[in-house]
């Protein structure tokens, strides 16, 4: 079933679904090395839990999420190997792994007309997990996502499962 919307509406939408919780930045003009990447979310909440006063605190958590979200006619393996690596290196450089620090996610979505089934694969079983201090300072997930307009599919990787129904509703609203 193909999308009647292109690329760009996608995108929009996308965007505006992001918006509510996320700090965003899009980005119009192409970049100088070659990245289809259209804009970039960032997501930061802080949870503690205290006993009368803030002083008496028992616990803290920050949580965190990092979207890049990249744009292109056809999505291969080679576009896709490039791109999840641009995210994984620069969400890497945004966690602060420290006491409190409970996880982030760094998160690729793609928007594209096609995708050739070795990039499908490629995306589908990445998996990136790294846990910070035997996990005392939390971990990262790399979760991946891309829509692919003509056949209207929706596909993730394991770990970015929660994205399949946010996405799809993005794309019926």
């Amino acid at each position: 079933m193909e999308l009647a919307l292109t690329r760009e509406e996608i995108l929009d939408r996308l965007f505006r679904g992001y918006e509510a919780y996320f700090d965003i930045e899009r980005y119009e003009e192409e970049r100088a090395d070659g990245l289809p990447l259209k804009g970039h979310c960032r997501f930061y909440v802080h949870s503690e839990k205290y006993v009368l006063v803030k002083k008496a605190k028992l616990w803290d958590a920050d949580s965190n999420e990092f979207v890049y979200i990249f744009s292109v006619p056809e999505l291969t393996e080679e576009i896709f190997e490039k791109c999840k690596s641009y995210a994984y290196e620069e969400g890497m450089k945004l966690i602060d792994p420290k006491p409190g620090h409970m996880y982030s996610y760094i998160t690729a979505v793609f928007v594209c007309d096609t995708c050739t089934p070795g990039a499908k694969k490629a995306l589908q079983k990445c998996k990136i997990y790294k846990s910070f201090h035997f996990s005392w300072y939390g971990w990262m997930n790399l979760h991946t996502a891309a829509i692919v307009r003509e056949s209207g599919d929706v596909f993730t990787n394991k770990m970015g499962r929660g994205n399949t129904k946010f996405m799809k509703n993005i794309l019926n609203s």
